[in-house]
């Protein structure tokens, strides 16, 4: 995401039919490089990307790859703080026997403290809540875990406080790498963080995964060569992509929870 240097950021808005909304990202995925954010609006999945207005795709551009799913196009001006307001909204979860808070929110000393910076992942999204909710009964098993797309390590910290080890975080953004690291180190545990594009190489093995990726990352992820992790924790996706997780990786499901339209999977190898 660039910040442009008068600092006149805009916020594009790209609403789509949440029925067709797997089809349209798989589209619209060489138009947001970067990444998006993501929510759903009842029957829309809105996909926003910010910059300078000139550096964004045209409306036009957006057509011609979303076609019919495509139910809308907004641009907005971005007030200035855009980068940490969300982070007056960041309250205290606990999901899977985790208690998760950012530093200035009140709590318990044995906490998961995660400081967000301007990444994904303080455990407010539901998609993030279902994994820790699955996680919750796994075993560590020897050989550890791995937390693939890791964002600020939220995942991949309370693997290590539920006695994972060793476990290995990947993601992209260098910037992610480098929160993951700080907080597994505030949190005092082990967590090896590293940048790795998960579309071009398949991270290293674990013989348990938590992703919380798309729907594309998954299918590119369940192409590339390796074996496949023993158990597999797939969140990021919406409740009727949860079958076409399934369909990729060719693993036996053993648990589905869907929470507010997104879903979670534990697959276990055949």
């Amino acid at each position: 995401m660039s910040v442009p240097a008068d600092g006149e950021l805009v916020r594009l808005a790209i609403r789509v039919r949440a029925s067709a909304a797997e089809a349209a990202l798989a589209r619209l995925l060489p138009l947001m490089p970067g990444g998006a954010e993501e929510r759903l609006a009842g029957d829309a999945v809105e996909y926003a990307l910010y910059g300078a207005a000139g550096e964004l795709p045209d409306e036009a551009a957006l057509r011609a790859l979303a076609g019919d799913a495509l139910l809308g196009v907004s641009r907005a001006p971005v007030a200035g703080g855009w980068e940490t307001a969300w982070h007056a909204h960041l309250p205290r979860v606990e999901a899977g026997g985790f208690a998760i808070r950012p530093p200035w929110v009140a709590g318990a000393p044995d906490d998961v403290v995660i400081e967000p910076g301007l990444t994904f992942g303080a455990a407010a999204h539901p998609t993030t809540r279902l994994c820790l909710e699955l996680l919750r009964g796994q075993t560590p098993l020897s050989g550890g875990a791995a937390d693939w797309g890791c964002g600020s390590g939220v995942l991949a910290i309370c693997a290590a406080r539920a006695g994972f080890e060793p476990v290995l975080a990947v993601d992209v953004d260098p910037a992610a790498v480098a929160l993951t690291r700080e907080n597994a180190r505030a949190n005092g545990v082990e967590v090896e963080a590293r940048r790795l594009d998960v579309t071009k190489a398949r991270p290293p093995y674990a013989p348990t995964v938590v992703a919380n990726l798309t729907l594309p990352l998954l299918r590119a992820l369940a192409a590339l060569p390796g074996p496949p992790p023993r158990t597999l924790i797939a969140s990021g996706v919406l409740a009727g992509q949860a079958d076409a997780v399934v369909a990729a990786w060719g693993m036996r499901e053993r648990e589905r929870r869907v929470q507010d339209g997104w879903a979670a999977l534990r697959l276990e190898a055949a």
